[in-house]
This record gives structure tokens, C-alpha cells and sequence, in this order.
């Protein structure tokens, strides 16, 4: 089929390709004729692993153009999959949707489906489908569907050629026949069902998986009182098929352009129409907190930064990404600046974009051996391979004092304990075998 995508972030342009790789002809559209030629010439403008290459393999039938007009007049499909980033209130803003769906409604010559990618609250597809039909420049037919993304980032590739279901909400009959078809040779379960149902799966299923990750992070937060292992605690859990293991990994709190915005949106929501969901507004609270958890860690060993060298080891909401949206490091690294200390920070893919936000106050690092050589304190806060193999022994040889303090349990207290640092992680017991304050 002939698809046009507009938005080339992470949920447009993988898409796009993820539909080139299954023999449909796909143009993405985006605003910036920069970004378009260097997608052009087979480069990807964001880190995804296997995405360039993909990108590269399916260059004869992948296009990238600005040409809107072009790219939409006689598409037989166009996904929308724009960013609807939060605004200060919480909602989501859709001010690119409706940018797209006037142009749409300008461009379009024939009939055809118009799918909704992007996360947008309930309701929203009624909405665009109305606006469009009443800014069409010609007499065809538009039919809107909701379809929500289930990508992570890091594994967005995969998450959608092997997709674990494909949502598809429709009105009408023949839109979903439309999305059958190009979906047909993608070997996932398709639920298809009215588009308001469509559009809450999307936000349910986010918004459930923050829960257990907020759950789990209170949980660890108790283990460290009681004397509790979370470690144990989680593998435990995870072999009940009711619950599973999966989001049950304590740390410093989700981020990422997804469960953040996708909480405060969905409490939002329902406290427009004068319900409150008590869950979610607890997860938001709790992942807030947990994001200053080694900061406060911190001032067991020190009263305050102020001079020290501290050494920060990623600086991503997670591995796999250069993505920094909502990530702690972005909460904590200026209170550590603002405290007085030396930050020196290492990170295999984010440091270039983490520099767009702080050009100054930063050391930035081209090793991990480079950010802790003669740190006072380390902080870990996204659970890079890199770091998983690097010796504890490094950090005992390299700090002059080796105080490691790990949002994400990166090491085994045995090995930590063996190498004789003191390393106090997430719900676990904290190994000291050195001095436990350098005030």
C-alpha cells in the first residue's frame, strides 16, 4: 500500500520503516529539510538499535520529504505520529495533531485512512475526524482510526515487528478492513475494537506499568528499613504468572517520553470530568520522590558537595537510548552543581545531548575510568552494559574515596563487598567496609 507517515521522532520514523520492512511504500514526512536529508541519505536522526539499518536495507521503498502536499495527495493510508508532549497542567498538547490534520484535510485528493500513532487522550480521534471532514478541500472521504504504539525506547525496532498486539479503533467497517490489510503480514494478535477504547488501552497499559514500577521502588524503599532484599523480594514475586517479572526492577523512577507525560495526562483527564484516579496520582508522587533517592542517599557521607569530585555514570533515562526526556539525571545534576561539586559524567551515547542542556558545570567524560579517577563519590544512575562490566575493583583503585551509590543495583552485594568500597544501591543492604562519613 502507499502510506505517508508525518513525524519522523521515535514513533513516526520507526514506524515508517517498520512498514517498508513488510513491503508497503512509506513516505515520512517532517518540518526540518535538515533532518529530512540526512534521513534521506540513510542516517537516523535518533539512536534505536537496528533502526539505520533497517532504514538502509528498505531505502527503495522509504522516502523522506517536507512536501506535505505531495506526500499526502493520493496516500491510500497516513499515520500521525507527532508529539503530544505535556503541558503545564498536565494535559496533553495536541497542537501538532491539528497541524497535521488541517494539512491533511488541505492535500488529500483521494480516499483514504488517516491513523493516529501518537498517545492522545480519549476522544481525541471523534475530534480530529470532525475537523478534518469539516476542512476538506475536496469532495472524498476520511475515515480516522486509532492505533497507539506499544514501543520502548531501546527496543522500539523489535517492539514493532514483533509486536505483542496490534490495537486497532475504528468507526467504520472499511478503515478497519484498511488496517487488517496493512498490518496482514505482522504475526501479532489484532484487537480491534471502537476508537475511545483504542485510545484508553494505550493509556491504561502505560499507566498500569508505572504503577508497578512505583510500587516496586515503595516496596524496595520499605526492604531498606526492615532489612528486607528487594532483589529476592522481586524474583519472588515475578514467578507468579498473575503478576510476572517484568517492570518489577527497583530503581530511581521511570522516564522517558512515554510513562511520564502518559500518567499526568490520564489523572488529568479524569479530573476534568471531576473523577480522581487515586493510583495513578499516587505513581506520579512516588516516581517524583524516587528520583531524588541518591541525592539523599548521598548525605549520609557527606553533609553537603560543595568541592568534591563527583562522578556521575549515565546520564540517560535508560540503556539503549540517547533519550533524556524526564530522566533523573536532569533533576540532580544541577542540585549537585548548585551544592558546589566537581561533575565529571560519562555516558556511551547521551553526553551530547545532556551538553544542549548543561554546556557548562559539567566535565564530560570519554570513560568510565575518566569520571572516577579521584572522585570523592559516584553516582549510577542509568544501568549501562558498560558499567555492569566495569571491576568494582576500578572504583576502590580510581576514587580517592570509593563511595558508589547505584540507582539501579548495577552489581552483586557479594562483589561489592569483596571488592571493599562502600556501595549502598536500592533496597538492599548497604556495604561499608570503609569510613561511612567523610563530613
Amino acid at each position: 500500500m502507499k502510506i505517508s507517515v508525518a513525524g519522523t521522532g521515535y514513533v513516526g520514523l520507526v514506524t515508517g520503516v517498520c512498514l517498508a520492512e513488510h513491503g508497503h511504500t512509506v513516505t515520512c514526512v517532517d518540518i526540518d529539510e535538515r533532518k529530512v536529508a540526512l534521513m534521506e541519505s540513510g542516517v537516523s536522526p535518533i539512536y534505536e538499535p537496528g533502526l539505520e539499518e533497517l532504514m538502509k536495507k528498505n531505502k527503495d521503498r522509504l522516502h523522506f520529504t517536507t512536501n506535505y502536499q505531495q506526500a499526502y495527495r493520493d496516500a491510500d493510508v497516513i499515520f500521525i505520529g507527532v508529539g503530544t508532549p505535556e503541558k503545564k497542567d498536565g494535559s496533553a498538547n495536541l497542537t501538532s495533531v491539528y497541524q497535521v490534520a488541517e494539512q491533511i484535510a488541505e492535500s488529500v485528493e483521494n480516499d483514504c485512512v488517516v491513523v493516529i500513532k501518537s498517545t492522545v487522550p480519549i476522544g481525541t480521534n471523534d475530534k480530529i475526524e470532525s475537523f478534518i471532514e469539516a476542512s476538506l478541500q475536496r469532495d472524498v472521504n476520511v475515515y480516522v482510526a486509532s492505533n497507539p504504539e506499544f514501543l520502548s525506547q531501546g527496543s522500539a525496532v523489535k517492539d514493532t515487528l514483533n509486536a505483542s498486539r496490534i490495537v486497532i479503533g475504528v468507526e467504520n467497517e472499511a478503515a478497519g478492513d484498511v488496517l487488517q490489510t496493512v498490518y496482514k503480514d505482522f504475526k501479532a494478535p489484532i484487537v480491534v475494537t471502537n476508537r475511545k477504547s483504542a485510545e484508553m488501552i494505550k493509556y491504561a497499559s502505560n499507566d498500569f506499568l508505572a504503577l508497578k514500577i512505583s510500587f516496586i521502588n515503595e516496596i524496595a524503599n520499605l526492604c531498606e528499613i526492615i532489612g528486607a532484599d528487594i532483589e529476592d523480594v522481586a524474583k519472588g514475586m515475578g514467578f507468579d504468572k498473575r503478576i510476572g517479572d517484568q517492570f518489577l526492577k527497583a530503581g530511581i523512577g521511570y522516564g522517558g517520553s512515554c510513562f511520564p507525560k502518559d500518567t499526568k495526562a490520564l489523572h488529568w483527564l479524569a479530573n476534568f470530568h471531576d473523577y480522581e484516579l487515586k493510583t495513578v496520582k499516587a505513581a506520579i508522587d512516588v516516581n517524583e520522590n524516587q528520583k531524588l533517592k541518591l541525592l539523599k542517599k548521598s548525605r549520609k557521607y557527606y553533609d553537603r558537595l560543595t568541592g568534591l569530585n563527583v562522578a556521575v555514570l549515565g546520564l540517560t533515562f535508560k540503556p539503549g537510548t540517547d533519550d533524556l526526556r524526564e530522566a533523573p539525571t536532569l533533576v540532580n545534576i544541577p542540585l549537585m552543581i548548585e551544592d558546589g561539586a566537581n561533575v565529571r559524567a560519562w555516558d556511551p551515547v547521551g553526553m551530547e545531548n545532556f551538553k544542549k542542556v548543561h554546556p557548562e558545570g559539567v566535565t564530560y567524560c570519554s570513560s568510565i575510568e575518566e569520571a572516577l579517577q579521584e572522585a570523592d563519590i559516584c553516582f549510577i544512575f542509568t544501568e549501562w552494559e558498560e558499567i555492569k562490566a566495569t571491576s568494582l575493583d576500578k572504583y576502590r583503585t580510581l576514587m580517592r574515596r570509593p563511595i558508589v551509590i547505584d540507582g539501579r543495583n548495577c552489581y552483586r552485594l557479594a562483589d561489592a563487598d569483596k571488592a571493599g568500597i562502600l556501595y549502598d544501591s536500592i533496597g538492599r543492604e548497604t556495604i561499608s567496609q570503609t569510613e561511612t562519613s567523610f563530613v
